[in-house]
């Protein structure tokens, strides 16, 4: 009798998600296998974890996904499609594993199935509906005291329905703010001095700076990654979805950070960015709520201060276009295209995927008005400044010729927070710092406990201020008055001893980004550097002039991001962000 032939091995599709309520807080996975020809849903699986991370929950989801495909044919070949970049790019072995509650996971996961079977693949979340809502019903369950059951289950259904109601690119999707956007402290955060701060303090000692009522933000999560959409006084966070308005997030901690979705109306927040071509967020505005950069077409920032290039049609009250104005000013990052829409807000609205959105987004912020077509995710920059040294709170100038300080107990503190923060948004992808010892401790916190490596970029170093180191604006004004004059007057002199000139510092900031942005292009970087640098490159992004660096204040551990897309154009995003140091 002829033997038979071997049954060829069967092929699943496998899409898993995990989410929580808080990073670290009620937090649950949802996964799903499927037939690769006909998109059949074969098995679905979704549990409750309890307290746990949002990483460990995606873990776990690729867990359970993968052990439902080996029950159904242990023989199998597996594709997985997950949208989580870290999950995907450590399971792939392109990015090395450190978090000691990620390892043994993913290790478990590696033993599923053998090597050579399972591939990975990212997808933005739109694409990731199913295991998504899997994943909040378990949460949902959870929280009720039950378990999830699959009989219960409508995920499948719900995915579905939202696939058919949803514009093309756009999902009505929900997960993962909870208690991650709370409200953070009122407050504002006080600046002594209008000129350029020397590394040691937030500002010198001279003019005050005119900073009334800055509206706050929870985090900087920035570029890809956290959708927004608030209640009242939460931090709008990323991207904001198709008629989902972020409704009352105005005032202390109520920043719209990212992109805002098609007529997703981020009411109350501060303008900063770009806004797109017909999508006012009403009522945003008040001191310091500038909208930075350049407005899109039909795109009214009525009662905001528009730096930048208006687009057509799209007056900004103090730099207007051709058209008619609306009310209100447009929310933080890119509002697209399109009239508002009604929605429901609340925590968890979605949005196009953060891709498209940043596509969108750049298509405003490259041109005035118009811009060319795809020109791809950008690379974003969330930019650090190092925690605090002993010289900080005496706002002595510390540059890199001088005695390279290492981080004050309050420093680390402030580190450890900024750590925690940029933890709960689960959105960098790489660090790297400046050479200099405080820049270089700062980032091994954040690193370590996000669960990547530090790079070093010699470029990022702060400015030498030759004979002035060490010494306060005081000081130097006593002992070196011309030389003090002539810097401030030019940004071709340099500091008493030959320091480095603002200019010099200018070029060397404008070729680091150069190398960077082709280094990370379509990924989001923390760079941890030091006052000047950061300003720097956020007068770059802007066009500002070299007076500008006089008019900034940038406070220890503080956040900032600029956005640089593939045409040259650059979006800031954040600037001196410091809520989660309160």
């Amino acid at each position: 009798m002829a033997d038979q032939a071997p049954r060829p091995a069967r092929e699943f599709v496998v899409e898993a998600d995990g989410g929580s309520r808080g990073n670290p807080g009620p937090a649950g996975y949802g996964a799903v296998v499927l037939d690769p020809v006909t998109g059949e849903a074969l098995v679905e699986a979704a549990e409750y974890l309890g307290v746990v991370t949002n990483n460990v929950a995606e873990y776990r989801g690729l867990l359970a996904g993968l052990r439902a495909a080996a029950e159904l044919d242990p023989d199998a070949t597996v594709h997985v499609r997950m949208d989580s970049k870290l999950v995907v790019e450590q399971m792939s072995g392109r990015w090395k594993i450190k978090h000691p509650d990620m390892k043994p996971l993913a290790a478990e996961a590696a033993r599923v199935f053998p090597p050579g079977r399972v591939t990975y693949e990212w997808i933005p979340r739109a694409s990731n509906k199913h295991a998504d809502r899997l994943a909040n019903e378990a949460m949902d369950a959870g929280a009720r005291g039950e378990a999830w059951s699959p009989s219960d289950s409508t995920a499948e259904l719900d995915a579905a329905a939202a696939d058919r109601a949803a514009p093309a690119g756009r999902t009505a999707g929900s997960r993962r703010t909870g208690a991650a956007s709370a409200v953070a402290p009122a407050g504002t955060e006080g600046g002594d001095g209008g000129e350029p701060a020397p590394d040691g303090g937030g500002a010198a000692a001279g003019e005050p700076l005119a900073r009334a009522g800055r509206d706050r933000v929870d985090a900087a999560s920035l570029g890809a990654g956290t959708r927004a959409a608030t209640s009242t006084g939460a931090s709008a966070t990323g991207t904001s979805g198709a008629g989902a308005p972020a409704t009352g997030a105005s005032g202390t901690d109520a920043s719209a950070i990212g992109t805002s979705g098609a007529g997703a109306p981020a009411t109350g927040t501060s303008a900063t960015g770009t806004s797109g071509a017909g999508a006012p967020a009403t009522g945003a505005s008040g001191t310091d709520a500038s909208a930075i950069g350049t407005s899109g077409a039909g795109a009214p920032a009525t009662g905001t201060s528009a730096t930048g290039t208006s687009g057509a049609g799209a007056p900004a009250t103090g730099t207007s276009g051709a058209g008619a104005p609306a009310t209100g000013a447009p929310g933080t990052g890119a509002s697209a295209t399109g009239a508002p829409a009604t929605g429901a807000p609340g925590l968890g609205v979605a949005a196009e995927t953060s891709g498209e959105a940043d596509v969108r987004a750049a298509k405003v912020v490259a041109s005035p008005g118009w811009g060319p077509p795809d020109m791809g995710a950008p690379a974003t920059f969330v930019l650090l400044r190092h925690g605090e040294t002993p010289l900080t709170p005496q706002k002595r100038f510390s540059g890199s010729g001088g005695s390279d300080p290492s981080l004050s107990p309050v420093g680390r503190e402030q580190a450890e927070r900024v750590a925690a923060s940029l933890a709960r948004r689960g959105t960098i992808e790489a660090v790297v710092a400046s050479p200099l010892a405080r820049t270089r401790e700062t980032a091994g916190i954040v690193a370590a406990r996000l669960g990547l490596e530090v790079a070093i970029e010699e470029g990022l170093r702060e400015t030498d201020f030759g004979a002035w180191e060490g010494l306060t604006f005081g000081e130097v004004r006593e002992r070196h008055p011309a030389d003090l004059d002539a810097w401030l007057a030019s940004p071709d002199a340099e500091p008493t001893g030959g320091g480095e000139s603002f200019a010099a510092t200018g070029t060397r900031i404008a070729a680091t980004r150069d190398r960077l942005v082709a280094a990370y292009a379509g990924r989001t970087v923390l760079l941890v550097s030091h006052v000047t640098p950061i300003k720097t490159f956020v007068r770059l992004a802007l066009g500002a002039p070299p007076e500008s660096l006089f008019r900034m204040e940038l406070s220890a551990a503080s956040l900032s991001a600029v956005a640089y897309y593939a045409d040259g154009g650059a979006s800031v995003r954040l600037f001196n962000e410091t809520s989660h140091l309160r």
